[in-house]
């Protein structure tokens, strides 16, 4: 069978590592495909000074049109990143009856309607696997290999950057701030962080495993999205006390009233398998109705792990090219007549257990008072952690978990507490989950 022609947008760290791995795996996928994969045009900044690709049997251009405009290209990967660009390029592409593979999270999470719909109208495909996780398949277990399953909830690390902050804030007692700079340094964070500390980067990601999980539409931009950068290392020491890690989580849940779409900082059982992944690691935990729980663990970026998806999305795409789309697994793993228009829940009405922090002063009555305002509010106090006041110190550091309850409820009760003239600052909240 003729070789299946590939279009290869940026060759940056990710376009790098694919163009690799297809060059020293080659023999290996082929016997895979039964197909060669050849990528024959590819486009990125200064590309005519790399030497990863042969421009021999590849055209090389610094005008990525010029790609996805080939009449020879079957496969357009886009790899450049961003929204605006990277947009037109893949509809254009899917324009010209090109099937697209890409790695860009944002622009699935943002644009992925109007994506999917152009794919759909021009009978291609639009694979996204290494969009989430990078090479730990969860796109394609969601999709397939839990397809039988009614789909509980998904809990996930899909940032490994806040996930690195947070494993060295625990282990080493260090600071925010101080790990950060190091993660930069390392190349794990961005000069500007924002996207990973601030929760963006896992709500583009969690915004896509919703959509897999309950045939929603993909809803960005209502993805309740709160970061790490307040966490300090008495809350990581304190949570570790009571038996728990704090993790930062992208959650997602079916319930009764709606689908629950957040990305924030969350304490979960230390027993738990999720809360002993540490450093750069992803992680992605699912509950379905049939299997249970199944977890998925693994690197979420670099420029092979990344490569590695990329790739099982090409060979995939070569498997199936010549089938109408009818025949093969829908975009979102659901038929497009399918998807559901269940709402998403505003944090307010979500229901969750919490962590408070607050600075109290040292006397009789205060955790009376209190706890008074917690049973005005409908909030069970399932643990209270007090801790002794350092030598010359009147204030103390009182900790308290609740039971499950209403967001909107634990928001009225902290602006009681905090009215309160025995409690100084404003109190700490992180959220509880307990995963089971």
């Amino acid at each position: 069978m003729d070789a299946i022609k590939v279009g290869l947008l940026g060759l940056g760290t990710v376009g790098g590592g694919t163009a690799t791995v297809l060059l020293r795996n080659a023999e290996e996928i082929q016997a895979r495909v039964g197909r060669a994969i050849h990528i024959v045009h590819a486009a990125g900044l200064g590309i005519h000074a790399q030497t990863i690709l042969d421009p021999a049997t590849c055209k090389l251009t610094e005008d990525a049109f010029e790609v996805v405009n080939d009449p020879d290209v079957e496969i357009v990967v886009e790899l450049i990143g961003g929204y605006t660009l990277a947009k037109e390029l893949v509809l254009k592409a899917i324009e010209n009856g090109k099937h697209v593979v890409t790695a860009n999270k944002a622009l699935i999470a943002t644009h992925g309607p109007e994506i999917m719909k152009a794919a759909t109208a021009q009978g291609v495909s639009v694979c996204y696997e290494a969009a989430v996780a990078g090479g730990v398949p969860i796109i394609k277990a969601m999709r397939e290999g839990l397809a039988a399953n009614r789909i509980r909830w998904v809990a996930g690390i899909i940032n490994g950057t806040g996930n690195f902050i947070l494993s060295e804030m625990r282990s080493k007692g260090r600071e925010f701030a101080d790990v950060l700079k190091e993660a930069q340094e390392l190349g794990y964070a961005e000069a500007d962080p924002t996207f990973d500390v601030e929760g963006i980067d896992a709500a583009h990601k969690l915004t896509i495993l919703a959509s897999l999980a309950f045939g929603i539409e993909l809803q960005f931009d209502k993805t309740y999205t709160e970061g790490i950068s307040r966490i300090t290392p008495e809350d990581v020491s304190y949570a570790e006390e009571l038996g728990y890690r704090i993790k930062h989580l992208g959650i997602t849940r079916k319930t009764d009233k709606g689908i629950e779409l957040r990305v924030h900082p969350t304490l979960i059982p230390e027993k738990r398998l999720i809360a002993n992944v540490d450093g750069v690691m992803n992680a992605v935990l699912v509950q379905g109705d049939a299997v249970g729980p199944t977890l998925y663990y693994g690197a979420g970026a670099g420029a092979e792990p990344t490569a590695s998806a990329v790739i099982a999305d090409i060979i995939d795409t070569v498997r199936t090219i010549d089938a109408p789309l009818h025949h093969k697994v829908p975009l979102l793993g659901f038929q497009n007549d399918a998807m559901r228009d269940t709402p998403v829940l505003s944090i307010d009405d979500v229901e969750s257990a919490y962590y408070l922090r607050m600075e109290a002063e040292d006397h009789p009555g205060v955790l009376a008072a209190v706890s008074a305002v917690f049973a005005e509010n409908n909030i069970s106090i399932e643990a209270v952690l007090q801790k002794e006041p350092a030598a010359g110190e009147v204030r103390v550091n009182l900790i308290m978990l609740t039971q499950k309850c209403i967001e909107s409820n634990i928001n009225l009760a902290i602006q009681a507490i905090e009215k309160l003239d025995s409690i100084h600052r404003e109190v700490v909240r992180i959220r509880m989950e307990h995963l089971d």
